[in-house]
């Protein structure tokens, strides 16, 4: 490829609106251009470094025994309306109707789409299969951001095993998880994997693998001295033991008319936020239900839905509350209360001399024993974990980062096959139900991942095994026919070595085009210009390092070669 005939609009200053870095970047650099909020146009450079991560990511599915296919993008309704997640997916899904008024969607991810082919294996001896796709996604996101890392239209790799058994499972989500570590090293993606909800994927379990990043929307808790790591949708906590102290015959109302939160009952009646009751109002499948928490601890909605098993959550609205409890926000509790379902976090469990809202406006309990005066239903894990609380695991200080997803492995189960009515012979005669697991990467969100994590203040740093270009050979004094020479010489000799090299001879500045190099990312940089050569020399520059070396004429695509060669081992697993 020659400089002058690819296309790459850069800019001279970073777009004003972009807010990640990646985003800033990519769009400085020419990769992507925004046709309108969560919808962008890739550009010829941003296509060529798409096709090596889907080059990458196919080879590692290849090697775990995955075959490739390729499914539409738009779903009958009825399909999604048999797995139950048509109604679940809410305003996320893109819904349509054709001339004929049949209801469709624009797929947002496969699992009922690939169940329906999975309708056809008749035998055990048809399994295990591993099926997969790069498919267009469609997500209408609420609040498309921070470029390429929050749209609603992008590239997913989504694969989909189907076992005999649970053992079989197993092992088809340990070849992912293994094949995933490997894909993220050859991505240059430092990415973790934390325990995860699988939320409206359903299934018995889910892992994460999440890039460490300012950019990043999900919370990931981590414990450096063990290793241990989970989402904060499922991440836990050691939580040091409190001494209630003689508590109460049975619980005394007090007047509280203006504490109506916990840093007002704090500050006016002296009950500190580890010895009040939080008493939440949360509609779960159209039911009225309390959710108790610790009055210093902070709910959270995924582990509310996973300990339930509802469909949906939201807080309660301030009728439905009144209606329910006969009291306003502030002055809320559950003592005594029967007639509705109550849920309450595991560090509320067996305390007691705790304070709660008597159900009274500016009315408070005293003295409340949880497991004398409120009736718990259910007891299970739904605080926010925060940095500095002990490891569940080891006890050491957990720390709280900030993460970008760049991929989710599922053990799916039997969910959809049995709603598609999926079974095939087994080998006792007798009919089997396929086991599940699904598995996806986004590709262009691992694209601003690596940039979020490779970058300086030139521009992107890419891996080789990535790059648009693996090397840039800018050529200097354009109009000197000796050094011209030299330089398409060195041009011809890497293309015929199979390296992917870009040849900027266009007629600017050297300043010029040695920014654009280093803003696109190019690793290697050779300068061919007369003064270098009146020394029978070339300037070979590393991009990642910033080192540069002078290199004789004759050894420099060898060099090249080198560099390159190093940089592509380095990558491979």
């Amino acid at each position: 490829m020659r400089w002058s005939r690819l296309y790459t609009p850069t800019l001279r200053e970073f777009p004003a609106d972009a807010d990640a870095v990646s985003h800033r970047l990519l769009v400085r650099a020419g990769f992507i251009r925004q046709l309108m909020a969560g919808h962008y146009s890739l550009l010829p450079l941003a296509v060529r470094v798409r096709a090596k991560i889907v080059n990458v990511i196919r080879e590692e599915m290849t090697r775990i025994g995955a075959q490739e296919f390729i499914l539409p993008a738009m779903h009958p309704a009825e399909i999604w309306r048999k797995s139950g997640r048509w109604d679940v997916m809410g305003e996320e899904m893109f819904r349509l109707r054709d001339r004929k008024g049949s209801e469709i969607a624009l797929g947002m991810t496969h699992e009922e789409i690939f169940t329906t082919l999975a309708q056809e294996l008749s035998s055990y001896r048809d399994l295990p299969q591993i099926w997969y796709q790069f498919q267009t996604k469609f997500r209408d996101e609420p609040r498309p951001k921070s470029g390429l890392i929050r749209v609603r239209e992008f590239t997913m790799k989504d694969s989909y095993s189907f076992n005999a058994d649970a053992a079989g499972l197993d092992e088809a989500f340990d070849s992912h998880h293994e094949a995933y570590t490997r894909i993220f090293a050859r991505l240059g993606i430092p990415a973790i994997a934390v325990q995860a909800s699988s939320g409206s994927m359903g299934g018995s379990a889910s892992v994460e693998f999440m890039c460490p990043s300012s950019a990043g929307e999900d919370l990931v808790v981590r414990c450096l001295a063990c290793g241990y790591a989970a989402n904060m949708e499922k991440a836990t906590s050691a939580l040091a033991p409190i001494g209630d102290g003689e508590g109460l015959a049975a619980p005394e109302r007090f007047d509280t008319p203006t504490a109506r939160t916990i840093d007002e009952l704090v500050r006016q009646h002296g009950v500190t936020a580890d010895q009040q009751i939080k008493t939440l109002v949360y509609v779960l499948d159209d039911q009225v239900t309390l959710v108790l928490m610790r009055g210093d601890h902070s709910l959270v909605e995924q582990k509310l839905l996973d300990a339930t098993g509802a469909l949906a959550v939201r807080p309660a609205h301030s009728e439905e509350i009144s209606d329910a409890l006969g009291a306003s926000p502030g002055s809320l509790g559950a003592v005594g209360v029967t007639d509705l379902p109550i849920i309450a976090d595991e560090a509320l469990r067996g305390r007691r001399a705790m304070s709660t809202g008597a159900n009274s406006d500016g009315v408070h309990l005293r003295g409340v024993d949880i497991d004398r005066d409120i009736t718990v239903g259910t007891w299970a894990d739904l605080r926010e974990v925060h940095a500095g609380e002990p490891c569940p695991a080891c006890g050491q200080p957990l720390d709280v980062v900030q993460a970008i997803e760049v991929g989710h492995i599922f053990k799916l189960g039997y969910k959809y096959t049995e709603a598609l009515d999926v079974s095939v012979l087994g080998a006792d005669g007798e009919r089997v139900t396929p086991i599940m697991g699904s598995y996806g990467i986004g590709v262009e969100r691992a694209m601003a991942a690596i940039i979020e994590t490779s970058n300086d203040a030139n521009g992107i740093i890419w891996p080789a095994a990535v790059a648009p270009f693996e090397v840039a050979i800018v050529l200097l004094n354009i109009d000197d026919e000796p050094t011209r020479q030299v330089a398409e010489d060195l041009y011809g000799e890497l293309l015929t070595d199979r390296i992917d090299v870009i040849l900027d001879d266009r007629d600017q500045r050297p300043g010029a085009k040695f920014k654009d190099v280093e803003l696109i990312g190019i690793p290697f940089r050779v300068t061919v210009g007369k003064r270098g050569l009146a020394t029978g020399t070339v300037e070979i520059t590393t991009r990642a390092a910033g080192e540069t070396v002078a290199v004789a004429v004759a050894d420099a695509a060898e060099h090249v070669r080198q560099l390159v060669a190093a940089a592509m081992a380095g990558s491979a697993v």
